[in-house]
């Protein structure tokens, strides 16, 4: 059989990678590729598009360097009893690629995982080598996100983080014994330690505000990780506590949540479908309002249904507020921003605007329709100087009238 070719590799490679959701390049310094000459694309095998928080788009490529794997995690589509086609990138050819995309404007940056070949210490000492050839030979300034290994040794994992804006590590799954049935050579404490010695490395190099001579910068986009959801049992109360953990004990920058994919030649262990995307999307608003909002997971969870999980058909913070109209109406004059968070409708931004323009004049409802995103949703909710909901609060219907509407699907 022919050796595969440079794109034949990367159509293996990058499809290989297309699993993993935590490519996104917030946490670190925007980099301005436009100042090049000539045309980029942003479309092609390896490129995804991720989004930093002003709102730009950034294009990376997204790869692993091999699919090759050692391990038989049942879940996952590289595990070493699949059957798909194999590939490996050598040193050199992941460089050459970064190189080639980033000068033709196509990239702002690497996304890099790995199967674990030979051992894990190998596969990380490849992946820091490519780092390091990037950085140190070919003065490379675009983004790069490395998926470290945990049980990797701790001395390659903090070589990584000198050379990568972002480290991660995958906890996989929400609960330790799911992993250990499902991914039997991955061991939780070897996750959670490496986890724990990232976040101390990241704390040591940030120095203090009065140091004269700063620490070399360590994982500046801080560490992140991925849960995959609906491949176990677990339901959305015990994925948002092991978030609320991984936020609290680790300092992580994300938690990502994935919705598991069938793969082919199943074990009879993994569900035949995949959970409704829905449910994804539920849990990355939950994990919002757990970190921008001041919500705490058991107020979230208290609005879903009894079993744990969160209600699809409406987001969660307008789930809270139907369960809890005692607390409104909110006086957009005179609440506090913690209350005003938690009015549906209101996001942090509508909210700082509230409490700026309330400084120089009383709010009417018109101000606050143009404050917020749809004041239809805010209005049972809010009372103004020219407005009281009245028994609209209180209303049995009120769930239909401010829940979207269902839309009719097109045939074409």
């Amino acid at each position: 059989m022919s050796k595969p070719t440079l794109m034949q590799k990367l159509a293996i490679l990058s499809d290989a990678a297309k699993y993993d959701a935590s490519c996104a390049s917030s946490g670190t310094s925007k980099r301005d590729s436009t100042k090049s000459k000539g045309i980029g694309s942003t479309e092609g095998s390896g490129i995804c598009h991720a989004y930093a928080p002003d709102g730009r788009c950034i294009s990376l490529l997204k790869i692993l360097m091999t699919n090759f794997c050692i391990y038989d995690c049942v879940y996952c589509v590289n595990r070493s009893s699949s059957n798909v086609a194999r590939a490996r990138f050598s040193v050199e050819e992941v460089v050459k690629l970064t190189m080639e995309f980033y000068k033709r404007n196509y990239i702002e940056g690497l996304f890099l995982s790995s199967g674990i070949i030979r051992n894990s210490d190998y596969t990380m000492e490849e992946m820091v080598r490519i780092a390091r050839k990037l950085r140190m030979e070919e003065n490379f300034a675009g983004y790069i996100h490395l998926k470290t290994i945990p049980d990797a040794s701790p001395k390659l994992i903090e070589e990584a983080g000198l050379f990568a804006d972002r480290l991660s590590i995958n906890i996989e799954l929400p609960t330790d014994i799911a992993l250990e049935a499902l991914a039997p050579e991955k061991k939780p404490r070897d996750i959670k330690r490496s986890m724990g010695h990232l976040r101390l490395k990241i704390d040591e190099h940030k120095g203090e505000a009065r140091d004269r001579a700063k620490p070399a910068k360590f994982a500046p986009g801080g560490q992140s990780t991925q849960m995959i959801i609906g491949a176990d049992g677990a339901n959305d109360d015990l994925i948002l506590g092991r978030s609320e953990n991984l936020y609290g004990n680790y300092r992580l920058r994300r938690v990502y949540y994935s919705a598991f994919s069938p793969i082919p030649d199943a074990s009879s262990r993994l569900p035949l479908a995949k959970p409704p995307l829905m449910r994804e999307h539920r849990l990355y608003q939950a994990d919002w309002l757990m970190r921008f909002y001041g919500f705490g997971r058991d107020e979230i969870v208290s609005g879903g249904s009894a079993d744990g999980m969160l209600d699809l058909a409406i987001d969660p913070k307008l789930a809270w507020a139907l369960k809890n109209r005692g607390r409104f109406p909110v006086d957009v004059n005179k609440a506090d921003r913690e209350m005003l968070l938690r009015v549906p409708g209101f996001g942090t931004k509508a909210v700082d605007r509230i409490l700026s323009t309330r400084r120089h004049r009383s709010l009417r409802l018109n101000d606050v329709a143009r404050l917020c995103h749809s004041v239809e949703k805010v209005r049972p909710f809010v009372q103004a100087l020219d407005w009281t909901p009245g028994g609209l609060t209180d209303r049995e219907n009120l769930r239909g009238l401010v829940a979207p509407k269902a839309e009719q699907l097109s045939l074409f």
